[in-house]
């Protein structure tokens, strides 16, 4: 998967006489990509510990991600596709070295990210086979790396994306519909939850757990060559399409597990989300959510370590000249990490705070570049999504601080 010339990159940019059925390709690509990314499995590990703590108010962090991926996702995307810059890159034009500053920051992040992934997929392989975590992670990694070793790599993590983000819906239907929650007191909490003070913390590591995903789609259409204002159209469809799949994932998951909570099950500590499954579809259940949290789990282990080297690689040019190999060496190293650490429900959780923390940043950056025309020539960003990414700027730094410290007494000390 190297930069702009290898035969399993896209161009670097969409020509009119292309045809229509590759930028609709593109789109759906990208779109699933994040989606798939976003939702993966600290989200679906999230969603389970937060609602069993929290029961029928977790509708409102669920309905309250909503509007900041929205803010957060038409601002990111469409800077990076106007510019055709990666986020690093940009950060690099708007401030010279900042950029190195925001490519190993969000690296790291993406370290922390990948722990959780591998931890998640080694969780869904012992739903499905029984087998210990270990060897599971063991799994996952040698996975995660035959897909970047094969001919066509981001070819394939583009179908792969596609085809398992379809499978990951139709499968949380189904468990979603088999036990509904009474829909208009979830509705009700959704706006007016009976205790919103508490609720800060869940909210913004959701959201954590999710970003990843927009910064993978961002990323991503530069590569595929979505890319300069003449593209604003096929950029906002894209991220239309990424976000109303991502929700679409969220709100179906959200109901399976409340819907299981509300009939007064306790979920177990050890893997929450399959237990919600299993006591709302049976065996039957369990088994369709390993297979939920492994499919989760290995898209995001790819798409997030595609992320991760794409944040470094035109910051150092043997990055860029051994791509498929360092994203190789990514899941190995982190693969590697999650076995020695064996702590994957914590490092699910921890990965969200993590990137919750980050990502004011990185959207602080991208703001300042809207105003900048020798990063965005003559676009013109809409004065409401500056607002929007604004508020979510200074709302997001300021509770870092205190979500740090809630997270450590509820979940460490």
């Amino acid at each position: 998967m190297t930069a702009t010339t290898s035969s399993d990159s896209m161009p670097s940019a969409i020509t009119h006489d292309q045809p229509i059925s590759w930028q609709k390709k593109a789109i759906l690509s990208v779109a699933f990509l994040m989606a798939t990314t976003s939702v993966g499995p600290g989200f679906l590990t999230q969603t389970a510990v937060f609602t069993n703590l929290y029961k029928i108010d977790m509708a409102f962090p669920v309905f309250a991600s909503m509007f900041i991926t929205f803010g957060i996702v038409m601002n990111l995307w469409r800077i990076v596709g106007v510019s055709g810059l990666r986020i690093q890159d940009l950060a690099n034009k708007v401030a010279p070295g900042l950029g190195y500053g925001i490519g190993i920051l969000l690296a790291l992040g993406a370290v922390a990210f990948n722990f959780g992934n591998v931890s998640g997929a080694a969780l869904g392989m012992e739903v499905l086979t029984g087998i210990d975590t270990t060897w599971g992670a063991l799994f996952t990694g040698a996975l995660g790396c035959l897909i970047f070793v094969v001919h066509n790599a981001s070819k394939r993590m583009d179908q792969m994306a596609r085809y398992l983000g379809l499978l990951m819906i139709i499968l949380i239907a189904y468990v979603a519909m088999s036990n509904l929650p009474p829909m208009g007191a979830t509705l009700s909490a959704a706006i007016v939850p009976t205790d919103i003070g508490n609720l800060l913390m869940p909210t913004l590591i959701i959201v954590g757990g999710s970003v990843g995903g927009y910064y993978t789609g961002a990323q991503r259409l530069v590569d595929v060559g979505l890319q300069g204002q003449q593209q604003m159209e096929p950029i906002k469809k894209a991220a239309w399409a990424g976000i109303s799949i991502a929700v679409v994932i969220r709100i179906l998951l959200f109901l399976a597990v409340f819907g299981v909570i509300a009939t007064g099950a306790e979920l177990a500590k050890a893997n929450p989300a399959a237990d919600a499954f299993r006591h709302g579809a049976g065996q039957l259940g369990y088994y369709i959510f390993g297979l939920v949290l492994f499919v989760a789990s290995i898209t995001s282990v790819v798409g997030n370590s595609y992320m991760a080297i794409s944040l470094i690689k035109t910051l150092f040019p043997t990055v860029a000249r051994h791509e498929k190999a360092w994203c190789v060496g990514f899941i190995a190293l982190t693969s590697l990490g999650t076995i020695m650490m064996n702590m994957p429900i914590l490092l699910l959780m921890l990965a969200g705070l993590v990137n919750s923390v980050i990502l004011p940043i990185v959207l602080g950056v991208v703001l300042m570049a809207t105003r900048r025309k020798d990063i965005v020539g003559d676009y013109k960003h809409p004065t409401y999504l500056l607002a929007i990414g604004g508020l979510i700027v200074l709302l997001m730094s300021v509770a870092s601080v205190s979500n740090i410290s809630n997270f450590m007494a509820k979940f460490i000390g």
